[in-house]
């Protein structure tokens, strides 16, 4: 689990808006985007590249 701070402080890369938690798949999830940034080690990777798309 992501330290509080950290959430508060953290933002989409690519639309600078809030992303949550996504404890089932370890990620964390930019709604607005549609895409879920991997998280290693317990470190976000909070790169594009990395991020994977929810789009169906």
């Amino acid at each position: 689990m992501l330290d509080k701070e950290l959430m508060n402080i953290l933002a989409c890369p690519k639309c600078k808006g809030k992303v949550t938690y996504n404890k089932a798949k370890n990620g964390l999830v930019c709604g607005a985007c549609n895409l879920e940034y991997p998280i290693r080690d317990d470190i976000p990777v909070m790169l594009i590249d990395e991020a994977k798309s929810l789009a169906a």
